[in-house]
């Protein structure tokens, strides 16, 4: 598990990201690695909301590696056709990032007579970070131990309204800063139902879900589940499942969690593996593709858990 918050991995096939793609690298892999910081690239991307196009390219400048995002948009005004190029570029001192909050997308528009079809060019640089072969091959995914629980979430969009209504009351009685995070309990157990907890000195409160699937594990990869720690939670749960003993418990970083809820305006389905006392695994799985095949297994979010 990461040491603190969140972590999420995934593969993408190129076809789910890009129309057309061109790929040369000195590599025997023919792979470019790089570190890109999230914050410049989402909102490079969101600019790029209703464009006729976008190009991203690899480029230096000033020897320095840059994403180059090439945005147009089309867009009928009463003046003459403009096209115009506006970079924005994010650099810190001593190599690091450093974001301002009001990136600068502005353009120069000429005045002109009659209804005319606009193009607008903007070009934001973001800059990234090459990464040798030999870097990437120390990274690894966190390594876990068998859950005790499984479970099918219900619509994140369900999730994440409680959740937040959870945070705002936690900060509202405490009479905390917006800055601090409280933190919700999270519990599920193998009879199809999830909890979400906020247990403060002033607060008791809690949302249940039933009636949730705890997905099987695939037989071949574990022939003999009777010692299988699922199972033995099934058991403790007793035959309706509200036995205490069967319930595996994390506490998480509220906003953190928001943060990741927001994945549910694209998944089909999520899955969530509960390590107790240790952390949250969360299996997101992507719509399926226009051939017909799942655009990707899942994304695999990895969230720590606070000690109670």
């Amino acid at each position: 598990m990461p040491d603190k918050g969140s972590q999420v991995w995934s593969a993408l096939r190129p076809d789910m990201i890009f129309d057309t793609y061109v790929l040369q690298s000195a590599s025997p892999q023919n792979t470019i690695n790089l570190e890109i910081p999230i914050q410049a690239l989402s909102r490079a991307l969101k600019s790029a909301l209703g464009a006729t196009s976008t190009q991203i390219r690899l480029t230096k400048k000033d020897n320095v590696p840059m994403l180059s995002l090439t945005i147009v948009t089309n867009t009928f005004s009463s003046g003459n056709q403009v096209v115009t190029n506006a970079t924005t570029r994010e650099r810190g001192g001593e190599g690091e990032f450093d974001f301002d909050d009001n990136p600068d997308l502005s353009f120069n528009e000429s005045q002109g007579g009659g209804l005319r079809d606009r193009e607008t060019v903007i070009t934001q640089d973001i800059p990234v970070k090459v990464m040798a072969m030999e870097v990437v091959a120390r990274i690894h995914q966190p390594t876990t131990p068998e859950p005790g629980v499984n479970i099918c979430l219900p619509p994140l969009a369900q999730v994440k309204t409680i959740s937040e209504r959870f945070t705002k009351l936690a900060l509202a009685t405490a009479g905390a800063p917006s800055s601090v995070s409280p933190r919700l309990d999270l519990s599920a157990n193998m009879h199809g139902s999830f909890r979400i907890l906020l247990k403060t000195d002033a607060l008791n409160i809690t949302s249940r879900w039933t009636g949730l699937k705890n997905p099987e594990l695939d037989p071949t990869t574990y022939p003999d589940m009777t010692e299988h720690p699922t199972t033995k939670m099934k058991e403790l749960g007793g035959p309706n499942g509200e036995n205490e003993a069967g319930w595996a418990r994390v506490r998480i970083d509220a906003k953190d969690w928001s943060r990741v809820l927001s994945i549910g305006r694209v998944c089909t389905k999520v899955i969530a593996s509960f390590i107790s006392e240790s952390g949250l695994v969360l299996y997101v799985f992507l719509p399926v593709d226009e051939t017909g095949e799942e655009g990707d297994p899942c994304l695999t979010y990895y969230i720590s858990s606070f000690s109670a």
